[in-house]
């Protein structure tokens, strides 16, 4: 059944993720809206929205994803166009929300960039935040307007009841991804393990214990996020030389900078599965990367937001807490 939406509805992307966009739209049965980015010859971001926005509800999608300094600049300069053409409420559905392991200050004299992030959208006028896998589940207090937080979990979860492991388990590759397993070992009916790590002296070298019984078993590692796939890689491979069957991996945010998709490659990772929060370019696509696509969550979830219609159902497929 189509989705039914208002006229004053109106979905505008940007330039970090324009497919992820381009999906949602045709899900939700409307238009993308009319704007340009230029940019000045010393780099200076333009932004001219080509079309009425007077008392219109916005939906503005963009990630910032890498380069994260344009498209946060991006982001806020859109934002501040909205506001001042007069856009009724001006929703950001950011399906990647960078800067979010800038949460707190690890040691002395070092900024809370999360914050700062959450600062700037509020000043330049967004009204509502839509987003995925927040770093960390706090950093929804970081925000004085509402925050929708959609779990990649509901969509990788089912990809793996759907694939029918036997013999499967899930693993955190560390002990604080400890919560997220949890979850999806309960989604699946499966146990659960993680790799433990500890360094008993600080020049000794690194001991990795595997708790849990991996040996001949499917293992599925998951995490929130990959950047270097340096953990990922690494226990993937300390898993192959324990025993295990296959190893998969997930996570929701990928990243890969540097020499991430080289490392998956040379690991034993039987298949990496990943969503579109970010766009991951051609040269980065291998056959053991097996990208979702979470438009079909972001559409209904901006369906349940225009018609006033609880979130919640979205991610309470899900029913183990992180606490």
């Amino acid at each position: 059944m189509p989705y039914q939406l208002r006229k004053n509805f109106k979905l505008f992307t940007l330039n970090s993720n324009p497919e992820l966009a381009q999906e949602i739209a045709d899900l939700l049965g409307c238009e993308m809206g009319k704007s340009s980015i230029t940019r000045f010859s010393d780099g200076e971001v333009q932004i001219n929205i080509e079309e009425s926005v007077r008392g219109a509800e916005v939906y503005l999608v963009q990630s910032t994803s890498q380069p994260g300094n344009e498209h946060v600049m991006e982001l806020l300069i859109m934002i501040d166009a909205l506001k001042r053409a007069s856009a009724e409420a001006i929703n950001v559905v950011i399906p990647y929300y960078g800067y979010a392991r800038q949460d707190r200050k690890a040691s002395s004299r070092e900024p809370i960039t999360a914050k700062l992030v959450a600062n700037m959208l509020e000043t330049a006028g967004a009204t509502h935040v839509i987003t995925m896998d927040l770093h960390a589940p706090q950093l929804q207090g970081f925000f004085d307007m509402p925050v929708d937080q959609l779990l990649g979990g509901t969509v990788l979860s089912k990809h793996f009841a759907d694939k029918g492991l036997e013999d499967a388990i899930v693993v955190a590759p560390d002990n604080g991804g400890l919560g997220r397993a949890r979850k999806l070992a309960n989604y699946l009916d499966v146990p659960i393990g993680f790799i433990d790590k500890r360094r008993m002296q600080p020049d000794e070298p690194e001991m990795i214990n595997i708790v849990g019984d991996i040996k001949g078993k499917n293992v599925i590692i998951i995490v929130d996020i990959i950047d270097t796939a340096t953990t990922i890689s690494l226990a993937a491979n300390v898993l192959a030389e324990n025993g295990a069957k296959a190893i998969y991996a997930c996570c929701t945010h990928a990243v890969l900078s540097g020499q991430a998709v080289q490392r998956i490659e040379e690991s034993a990772l039987t298949e990496l599965v990943v969503t579109n929060t970010i766009h991951i370019p051609e040269e980065k696509r291998t056959p053991k990367i097996k990208i979702l696509s979470v438009a079909p969550l972001l559409a209904e979830a901006i369906e349940h937001v225009h018609n006033e219609k609880p979130v919640s159902p979205l991610f309470e497929n899900i029913p183990v807490s992180d606490q």
